[in-house]
Formats: C-alpha cells, structure tokens, sequence
C-alpha cells in the first residue's frame, strides 16, 4: 500500500475539517429551527439543515473516492456548548432576534472553515464541490443576516429572497 502524500493528508484535513463544522452548522440550524417563533423561518431553517446533510455526503463521497473511509462522527464540543448558550438565551431573553444572531455567529464559523479549506491545495473535483457549497453558504449567510437585522426579527412582513436549494450546483 503507498504511503499517502502531504498534499493528499492536508486536502483530507481540510476536508474533515469542513465537514466537522457542517456536522455543527446542521445541528445548529435544525436547533434554531425548533425555537423560532416564525414558522416560515422555521422550515426554512429545517430544510437549511437538510441540506447540510447533503453537503456532508458530498464531500465524504468524494473522500471515499480518494481512498478516505474514516470520518468524524461528530461535530465540535466547542460547537455544542454554543448550541446550549442558544437555547438558553433564547428561552430567557430575546427570542428569535437572539435565534437569528447565534445563526448568523454559526454562519460566520461555516463559512470561516470554507475559506481555510479552499486556501489548501486540493484536488480539483473537491475544489469544485467546495467552491459551490462555499457559495451557497455565503447565500444562506446573508440571508440570516438580513433578518437578524430586520426590525422585527422574523417578522413575516420583512420579505427577503431565501436561497434555494437549486442554486447549489450538484
């Protein structure tokens, strides 16, 4: 068996990393998903998770095609703490105005790991994937942003065009 290269372990690095943080980031929307008041911000925030899951599958799938066959099972601890403090604020002081900040913090993290990951040599076909995922998150990032800036958070009169899951190249 060939010994992996230091290019292939750092791509796997930066994969694995990237995947951790998405492990985080569909825990975390489907958490702010089931406190929110706004029941459209909710299933958005649902389907938001849903579709990390894909994200995750597609980078493992592509990891599995380079040979990888262990993973992370789990996201970070640090991660999980920020999901508690969210329930916890949210339950005592400012409701889904709160929700949406911790969401756009988690986005900020999200969206921080694919910056790191793109800046390591990678294969081609994991940059693409990266690249189109990269994009998509800088769109939901915005969007979370957008309402957490709303003056009513989460009211559903402050209409803002949520990214939909056909903008994410397959």
């Amino acid at each position: 068996m060939s010994q992996p290269t230091r290019e292939g372990l750092r791509c796997e690095t930066a994969v694995q990393s990237v995947i951790e943080i998405l492990v985080d980031s569909q825990d975390g929307l489907a958490t702010v998903g089931e406190r929110l008041e706004d029941q459209t911000l909710t299933r958005y925030f649902f389907a938001e998770s849903l579709l990390r899951a894909q994200f995750i599958d597609q980078l493992e799938t592509a990891l599995r095609q380079r040979g990888v066959n262990r993973f992370r099972e789990g996201g970070s601890a640090v991660a999980t703490l920020h999901r508690t403090w969210a329930r916890i604020k949210s339950r005592f002081m400012g409701g889904d105005h709160t929700l949406l900040v911790t969401a756009e913090q988690g986005e900020d993290a999200v969206t921080e790991a694919y910056i790191r990951a793109l800046e390591t040599y990678l294969p081609r076909s994991i940059r693409e994937i990266l690249t189109a995922q990269q994009a998509y998150v800088e769109l939901v990032h915005a969007f979370v942003r957008t309402k957490r800036d709303c003056p009513a958070a989460g009211d559903k009169t402050a209409r803002s065009t949520e990214p939909g899951i056909d903008e994410v190249s397959q």
